[in-house]
């Protein structure tokens, strides 16, 4: 009997996040029969983990140190030898680096996927970390960007050849997603925490300094200021965890916004509390295509965002919300404040981007890429 090819999935940690939801969505819902998952974290996993339903995927923690932990990668080399896997899919700058590893312990496939940058190099113009990619890329049998950006990128500044890069777009379950906003904005799902008749901005994402939360917290500022008539109406919920939490709580407290700003930290309904929302904002500084605005677009809600990575590829702007050029408060809070006072236009916005989500990035369409891609590398290569 034919053994089940195995994929082995190396990230930094797994917890809250866009990345990490996709690669739980892809475990969970690619076919049992067609291959087997394990996930290997270089650091460490959360309760986050448990969203991985099948009880036979192996994740392994390896808690590597703060540093080049070179030690690291003759752990990997052993583990590879063990576990015998058919694919090796790395994500991230954290992960390529065990590609080398991979290869010497005889894995036949490796897949290697960019979701984004990070705060400190937001254009991926870092020599070193692109020095280390393009020695890398003999290793590599394909490169996974998730937006028209990144591949761009990895063609331009990487030199990855056109035949190891291919782009997959990421993808949300529209199912569970569901539209709010069909329905007049006085009947929308009132937030528990906020009164029913208020105007609810609304964001997810982990609480770190690529997401920009400050400059978002700074907008809502400048958009009460814009908006006197509307204030008493006005309210923020950023829902997050990460290790800037108690930096913007600080920034809401000093600037007297605690009755009007929501910080709850990690929760486990986003996809009720979105339709809470009356619009979504992201503030990125940094971005490859981001599941959560594919959520909330999915939702129904119009996407207010800054114009990095791949976000302008997803939100249409003056179709499906608002772009802002360059991370600016003012701008911000007055791309905020035309649904403020438009609610058919929030409206209008909002049903133009389910149909959008519907249409291109479906959590189908992105499994199909990602098993495709498996199926034919692992034909073309000895796997077993």
């Amino acid at each position: 009997m034919k053994r089940i090819p195995l994929v082995v999935h190396l990230i930094y940690k797994l917890d809250v996040g866009g990345l990490e939801t996709l690669l739980v969505e892809c475990i969970n819902r690619m076919p049992a029969d067609k291959y087997r998952h394990a996930v290997v974290c270089l650091t460490d996993y959360t309760e986050f983990a448990k969203k991985i339903s099948n009880p036979d995927v192996q994740i392994i923690a390896l808690n590597k140190a703060p540093g080049l932990g070179l030690e690291t990668h003759l752990a990997i080399w052993k583990l590879f030898r063990r576990l015998r896997p058919s694919v090796l899919h790395t994500y991230n700058l954290s992960a390529i680096e065990y590609t080398l590893a991979a290869t010497i312990a005889g894995v036949p496939v490796r897949v290697h996927a960019e979701h984004g940058r990070d705060a400190s190099d937001p254009e991926g113009k870092n020599w070193k970390h692109n020095l280390l990619r393009r020695l890398l890329i003999p290793f590599v049998d394909m490169f996974v960007p998730v937006s028209a950006d990144l591949q761009n990128w990895l063609k331009t500044v990487i030199h990855v050849p056109g035949r190891k890069n291919l782009l997959i777009n990421n993808g949300v379950d529209t199912r569970q997603f569901k539209q709010a906003q069909a329905q007049p904005h006085d009947q929308i799902l009132p937030a528990p925490h906020f009164p029913a008749d208020c105007f609810v901005i609304g964001a997810v994402g982990r609480i770190q300094d690529v997401k920009n939360h400050t400059g978002l917290i700074d907008a809502f500022i400048q958009l009460r200021e814009l908006m006197p008539l509307h204030q008493a109406r006005l309210r923020l919920a950023i829902i997050g965890d990460g290790p800037l939490l108690p930096k913007i709580r600080e920034q809401v407290a000093s600037a007297g916004l605690n009755q009007v700003v929501w910080l709850p930290g990690a929760r486990q309904d986003v996809a009720e509390l979105m339709q809470t929302f009356s619009v979504f904002a992201m503030s990125s500084i940094a971005e490859g295509t981001p599941v959560v605005i594919l959520e909330a677009m999915a939702t129904g809600l119009p996407v207010i965002a800054t114009k990095v990575g791949g976000i302008p590829e997803v939100v249409i702007d003056n179709q499906t919300g608002k772009l802002v050029d360059n991370f600016d408060a003012l701008k911000f809070a007055r791309a905020l404040s035309a649904y403020v006072a438009e609610p058919q236009l929030m409206r209008q916005h909002g049903a133009a981007g389910r149909q959008r989500v519907e249409s291109g990035y479906s959590i189908d369409a992105m499994l199909h890429g990602y098993t495709g891609l498996y199926d034919s590398l692992c034909a073309s290569k000895t796997t077993i």
